[in-house]
């Protein structure tokens, strides 16, 4: 059931994370913070007049009722800061979005993932980068994460549900909504395929100039790596690998020809040395120390017992050190360490070295 509460101040698009921090240790809740709601709170939390005209307007018209009855009709589902199902990674980053909704299957985040961006000007030659870089990827087991524009977004989807792998799509608008409206049949089958669609945004938001860049940070904070296949000076695609730089995520470039405008911006990130070259996909796992499994991630089975089972479902073919395996899995360290014994001997976990894990 979606919170009402929480559903009101996303609509509001008012709270960052420090403005969220405060309003929970004067208030303790959203639903005390709601009950407070005015022009003073707003121009105490450091609003500008026009955000608090505007706030004031939708809370005044704000029916939580018929909203999630909306929400409800597309499997829509919400998170914040503080839940325990919010990504890790995309909290650590400078910026995190306070509310995030989704529709489809959030635990893909706890997968290594990897952003592949690009030009909605998608060239052949960026194409056929695309299409070779993306199975490999799913392969490995990887997550493939994109923002559902036209051009390399949609390619990866495309590729991503093709190589029978999971895909991410982060949107620059709400989820009852999608945009471009040629990629809703898109949308559909990516969900329909177990992966998942996120926004920071309103469910009923419109994308505008300002929400693009916005979630290209999201992109980048929910990715292991980012892998620019094709991006001409000024691309969004840049903006993902500059947050993902900040983040201190790797960047992954992919070359072009050197006369082809489409990869003038892919040149200019890698003469400024900010990013790897890479040429093949095996490079970007590589770097990641991503290994690739024994056997498909989708065919693989769960041990029985249930140590093994808590484990085996907590790693990932990126290595995870034996102290997070048992913080994550909830196995106490004697019964975790017997559990990846016999697992190792069984096939279905792998120590990589330095007592770092993966599933095989």
């Amino acid at each position: 059931m979606l919170d009402a509460d929480a559903l009101f101040w996303l609509s509001l698009r008012v709270l960052n994370r420090e403005r969220h921090e405060a309003l929970m240790e004067v208030f303790g809740s959203l639903k005390e913070a709601r009950r407070h709601i005015g022009e003073e709170m707003l121009r105490g939390m450091g609003c500008r007049q026009d955000t608090i005209e505007r706030a004031l307007v939708i809370a005044e018209g704000f029916n939580a009722a018929l909203l999630i009855r909306r929400c409800a009709t597309v499997g829509m589902q919400m998170l914040t800061i503080h839940d325990d199902a919010y990504p890790e990674q995309l909290r650590r980053i400078p910026d995190p979005p306070v509310f995030l909704c989704f529709i489809g299957d959030i635990h893909l985040l706890r997968q290594p993932c990897i952003a592949l961006v690009g030009t909605r000007s998608m060239s052949p030659y960026g194409k056929r980068v695309t299409q070779t870089f993306v199975p490999r990827l799913v392969a490995a087991g990887a997550v493939t994460v994109s923002g559902l524009a036209l051009g390399i977004d949609g390619e990866v989807a495309r590729e991503t549900l093709c190589s029978g792998g999971k895909t991410v799509a982060v949107l620059g608008n709400g989820l009852l909504d999608i945009f471009p409206p040629s990629h809703r049949p898109l949308s559909r089958d990516i969900v329909k395929g177990g992966g998942l669609l996120l926004s920071e945004l309103p469910p009923d938001a419109s994308p505008d100039t300002y929400t693009f860049p916005a979630r290209n940070r999201i992109i980048a904070g929910v990715s292991a790596g980012t892998v620019v296949l094709e991006a001409p000076a000024g691309s969004g695609a840049l903006q993902t690998a500059e947050f993902a730089l900040e983040d201190g995520r790797d960047v992954f470039v992919v070359p072009g020809q050197i006369f082809d405008e489409n990869y003038a911006g892919s040149h200019g990130v890698l003469a400024k040395g900010q990013a790897r070259l890479v040429t093949a996909p095996d490079d970007v796992l590589t770097e990641l120390r991503i290994v690739t499994p024994a056997s498909h991630p989708a065919t693989a089975a769960a041990p029985a017992d249930p140590d093994q089972a808590a484990i085996w479902h907590t790693l990932t073919t990126m290595p995870q050190r034996f102290d997070d395996v048992v913080a994550a899995s909830n196995v106490p360290a004697p019964r975790a360490n017997a559990a990846l014994t016999l697992m190792e001997l069984a096939g279905a976990a792998r120590n990589v070295g330095e007592g770092q894990w993966v599933r095989r």
